[in-house]
């Protein structure tokens, strides 16, 4: 990967292909079923006044010849559904705001790795387009996509602000493109100055929700967003919004056209989700050796509440000799990569987690998603946003998916209801005489 290498700071985009692992899950992009959504959406212009502007093809969009290139040899035949709103909006001139929510799996990465390209200037040689993300691992990705998507655009280079690219002090970035996470974003900008703020024409949050609603991250990209200019082009994006967030990105973000998807949309209809009955911690980790057999016809990801639940978890299914990889945020960057990269390879087919790979990690084999522990909040609520996004990694792109939810209490039973009303989607109770459909789908 780019970071291991100190001397390779960032990449010239058509020297990215012996760099970049051509197999990796960028190949998602390339299935033609990713624009093939009926999911609808509620578009809310700053201006009612002006007609609503969407496209049916990139052609419409007048985009630079390169571009456009880039955009097909993805596999994108026509734009889906969030791409013919928001690219009309984010293209436009002058520069429009957009808060936009947008499931996994529709192309919103693609959409604002488009209008970033779109809008800097290959000539000036110093950061104009700032993308924050909540995890390293989710930088990456986004990287991988501008480097598909601006392979024949070799003018125009990327940097990475993550933990563990050091610069020289003094250091004068020439990348137009600058991806990070909130906090070396922050110090590349304040305390280095190797971006200037007052240059960037376009900010992108993406996964906005889980930036403005985690502690830390959301005042770093405020202090971030604080020293743009005025003219500097806002988009947020995220799959979900609850009402409290939608308000606060309001507040950050002027004059705003928004894109909501309609709620009962919010769920993916590729996924079944049922849950399991147990006692005890102890009884859960039986129910899931009982169910192992089925689920490692596929890969899986397997959700803990803590990292030391996670580690117990990941060693109990060890000792029992199941292969098995553990992913939580104390690990070092390095170790954290190398777990994601065997596991996409297949090299182990379980992979149990925090809510740390709960966000945009994309594996596209993976076909069950399991809540060893169901997500709450600090003040023990149901975190519906976290479960929508777990579940999400399975049953992408039109793909059939299975989530099994694991409830040892009244409390959790309790959270799983909410859960279902929230959704508006019953989950089923699961029990042996249904491992055979388990199987079907996970296969």
């Amino acid at each position: 990967m780019l970071w291991l290498d100190p001397r390779k700071n960032s990449c010239c985009f058509g020297e990215w292909g012996s760099i970049i692992n051509t197999n990796s899950l960028l190949n998602k992009l390339i299935r033609s079923n990713l624009v093939n959504t009926t999911n609808q959406v509620e578009v809310l212009q700053r201006d009612p006044n002006s007609p609503l502007y969407s496209v049916k093809s990139f052609e419409e969009l007048r985009l630079k010849p390169q571009l456009l290139q880039g955009v097909y040899a993805m596999g994108f035949n026509r734009p889906s559904k969030i791409q013919e709103n928001a690219l009309p909006m984010m293209l436009a001139e002058p520069p429009q705001n957009l808060i936009a929510q947008s499931q996994s799996g529709t192309g919103k990465t693609a959409a604002f790795v488009l209008a970033m390209l779109s809008h800097v200037d290959p000539n000036n040689k110093f950061p104009q387009a700032l993308c924050v993300s909540p995890t390293y691992e989710l930088a990456l990705q986004t990287g991988k996509v501008i480097e598909q998507m601006g392979k024949h655009y070799s003018e125009v280079k990327l940097v990475y602000a993550i933990r563990g690219n050091k610069l020289q002090r003094g250091t004068q970035l020439q990348e137009q493109v600058v991806i990070g996470t909130p906090g070396t974003m922050l110090d590349w900008c304040l305390k280095f100055k190797f971006i200037d703020p007052k240059k960037i024409k376009v900010f992108v949050l993406d996964e906005a929700d889980v930036m403005i609603a985690t502690q830390g991250h959301q005042d770093q990209s405020i202090r971030i967003q604080r020293m743009l200019p005025k003219q500097c082009q806002m988009l947020l994006f995220s799959a979900t919004f609850e009402e409290t967030v939608w308000n606060f990105a309001q507040r950050i973000v002027p004059d705003p056209n928004i894109i909501k998807l309609k709620r009962e949309e919010e769920t993916l209809d590729t996924i079944k989700q049922y849950y399991v009955l147990c006692n005890s911690k102890e009884e859960k980790f039986m129910a899931l050796c009982n169910i192992y057999g089925a689920i490692t016809i596929a890969q899986a990801m397997i959700f803990c509440h803590t990292r030391k639940t996670a580690g117990w978890l990941a060693g109990e299914l060890s000792r029992e000799g199941h292969q098995v990889a553990l992913l939580s945020g104390e690990m070092q960057v390095e170790q954290r990569a190398a777990v994601i990269d065997r596991f996409r390879d297949g090299k182990e087919k379980v992979l149990v987690t925090t809510n740390v790979c709960a966000r945009g990690i994309d594996v596209e084999q993976v076909s069950v998603v399991i809540n060893f522990d169901l997500p709450v909040d600090r003040d023990g609520n149901p975190d519906n946003e976290t479960y929508l996004h777990r579940i999400g990694r399975t049953g992408r792109f039109g793909k059939r998916g299975l989530a099994i939810n694991m409830v040892d209490s009244r409390f959790s039973m309790n959270v799983l209801n909410k859960i279902q009303d929230h959704f508006n989607k019953k989950i089923e109770k699961l029990d042996t005489d249904d491992l055979d459909e388990i199987e079907k789908i996970a296969g």
